[in-house]
């Protein structure tokens, strides 16, 4: 630790004691810069995980209490198997109050057409208006149009109580379930999530500066290669991770690769042109809006832009304001501030 804190002390010496350095730059603490060089064209090396081509949000279409959760996570479920189930007490009272809905509106349906058919037979005799049976007619209409619409509700009731019980749609396996016994969940609230079965996906994130190819190789753990072919690409960069979100189709041997598996994925790394440059990994200082390197100019730390392509162990593959030739401080960057009086270590 000490040895570690002696290198940072000769690398920026003076930066400590929070003195702004003179104009002179006598006092000016020495600065550890590095050649940026061209990066060479390699395999841009990314970590991805399988998922279903097709993952479904498995919900209930009512609102109430679940009373038997008969899954668990990772298990394959069939089509048509039950997976949830709700109490419902209350949706067989409502079922049952409009089914007595429906018998008051049929009794009111057969009183006005009993009624309607007197009106007529009086009407024939003259014993009573026109106006008479059209009132007739109306109310026997009206007491029709009621229990259709009580019968659409029964429709409904019944439906909602089939709701209660909640089974998939198709066979695959259940990657979440969040659903627990004794939980008040909304129609609609997320339960399980669904991963379909079928085509198999990679889902890997790109750095922003980084294009994904449309093609690549996923690497087994035994060493063999299979291909991927670039199927979709999100349509905007995750503002909080600064990646591009990317689904890659896997070709062939895609049955064998467990959901949710961390695999290894290959790619063709963008270089080997004026635009892809080489610096010293230490030498990147993200403290601003985004990845910067430091360049001394006129004696001063001045910050300059760049957009990450890949990194390693050491090197980070850059593009921005730099060419090869360029130097860029490789040491103690997180210290350094705009405009800061600097002398650059001669080795």
């Amino acid at each position: 630790m000490k040895a570690l804190l002696a290198l940072v002390c000769v690398a920026i010496s003076g930066c400590g004691g929070g003195q702004e350095p003179s104009a002179g730059g006598v006092n000016a603490p020495f600065v550890k810069t590095a050649v940026v060089t061209s990066a060479e064209a390699g395999v841009l090396g990314l970590t991805g995980t399988v998922r279903a081509r097709y993952e479904t949000p498995v919900a209930f279409q009512v609102d109430g209490r679940i009373s038997a959760r008969r899954v668990d996570a990772g298990q394959a479920v069939r089509a048509g198997q039950i997976l949830f189930e709700l109490d419902a007490r209350d949706l067989e009272q409502a079922s049952q109050a409009v089914q007595a809905d429906v018998a008051a509106a049929e009794a009111a349906l057969a009183t006005a057409r009993a009624d309607l058919g007197r009106v007529r037979q009086l009407k024939d005799q003259n014993f009573v208006s026109a106006q008479a049976l059209d009132r007739s007619e109306l109310a026997e209409r009206e007491a029709r149009t009621r229990l259709d619409a009580v019968r659409a509700r029964l429709a409904q009731a019944r439906n909602a109580l089939g709701y209660a019980r909640l089974s998939t749609p198709t066979a695959g396996v259940l990657v979440e379930v969040s659903g627990e016994s004794g939980q008040v969940v909304e129609a609609g609230q997320r339960v399980a999530t669904l991963a379909r079965e079928g085509e198999r996906e990679i889902e890997v994130f790109f750095p922003d500066a980084v294009k994904p190819p449309a093609i690549g190789q996923l690497v087994r753990a035994d060493g063999a290669p299979l291909p991927l072919r670039l199927r979709e690409v999100s349509g905007a960069v995750d503002p909080q991770s600064r990646t591009w979100r990317a689904r890659y189709s896997v070709l062939t041997g895609s049955d064998a690769l467990a959901l949710g598996s961390v695999v290894r994925a290959a790619f063709a790394a963008p270089g080997g042109d004026d635009q892809a440059l080489s610096v010293p990994i230490a030498a990147l200082d993200e403290r601003g809006k985004g990845p910067r390197v430091w360049q001394v100019v006129d004696g001063r730390a001045q910050p300059v832009a760049v957009g990450i392509l890949a990194l390693d162990a050491e090197a980070a593959r850059v593009q921005g304001g730099l060419k090869a030739g360029d130097k860029v401080i490789a040491l103690g960057t997180h210290l350094l501030t705009p405009g800061m009086a600097v002398r650059e270590l001669v080795q």
